[in-house]
């Protein structure tokens, strides 16, 4: 029986930045890979008039089959521990890519520096498409590759239609409201992590932090990447992919 691959990207972004790791794992007949855009983003439909997370992750609920393995970049991580927790047999296991169950960064916890976020938020109201490209920078900040990455996000991005401006606030929101750890903490599923050591989004300290809220969490990290491994580090991110999987 098939493996049941589902790829999810992260904010601002859509489903073409998995182009690469789809292409490498098509090739193997035990897996059936798709790519799916966040309800929102990249043209996938998005008619209310707020963003939460439940409703969000209820929309893409509908589109797995059962027993799914999620590889969640970024921001999807949130949608793949709210679907897991809520939508149990959905999930059989759960890839978490530069990902956390909580984003905001404190004195107590590693994450995104809450003034970058309310920054974000602000610039969004003013100028979407300028906050989207100051993004695509952050994310592959400390990468040896950083202007091929952005290129290539840039490139990728531009393959979809727009996100929807009530999904691009809303996920900022999320990012920085959401707080799943006691979520993630329950989970029963095997949870595995991909993290890159510069990634400036996703501290990769957050990773001791997953161990000791679910010990059997486990993760691999590459030396070299930053937010965005499958793209700067393919081979490397591939190849431990498909270990987990």
């Amino acid at each position: 029986m098939q493996k049941n691959i589902v790829l999810l990207h992260g904010w601002g972004m859509n489903k073409a930045v998995w182009q690469l790791v789809n292409d490498a794992l098509q090739s193997n007949p035990d897996l059936h890979v798709r790519a799916l855009n966040l309800p929102g983003f990249g043209g996938a439909n998005w008619e209310r008039d707020s963003y939460t997370l439940t409703a969000a992750a209820d929309e893409l609920a509908q589109q797995l089959e059962d027993d799914s393995i999620l590889v969640a970049w970024s921001m999807a991580g949130l949608f793949a521990i709210d679907i897991a927790t809520r939508y149990p047999q959905k999930v059989a296991k759960i890839i978490l890519v530069g990902s956390s169950p909580f984003f905001l960064g404190s004195a107590q916890w590693n994450g995104i520096k809450p003034d970058v976020l309310q920054q974000f938020m602000e610039a969004l109201t003013t100028n979407p498409a300028k906050t989207v490209e100051r993004f695509l920078a952050i994310q592959a900040m400390g990468s040896e590759h950083a202007k091929d990455d952005i290129k290539c996000l840039r490139t990728w991005l531009a393959q979809e239609a727009s996100a929807s401006p009530i999904a691009l606030a809303g996920g900022l929101n999320l990012l920085k409201e959401c707080d799943l750890r006691q979520q993630f903490a329950a989970l029963q599923m095997p949870i595995l992590g991909i993290f890159g050591r510069l990634d400036a989004l996703v501290p990769v300290k957050v990773v001791d932090e997953l161990y000791k809220l679910n010990p059997a969490f486990r993760a691999e990290i590459l030396p070299k990447a930053s937010h965005a491994p499958f793209i700067s580090h393919r081979e490397d991110f591939v190849s431990i992919l498909k270990s987990m999987l």
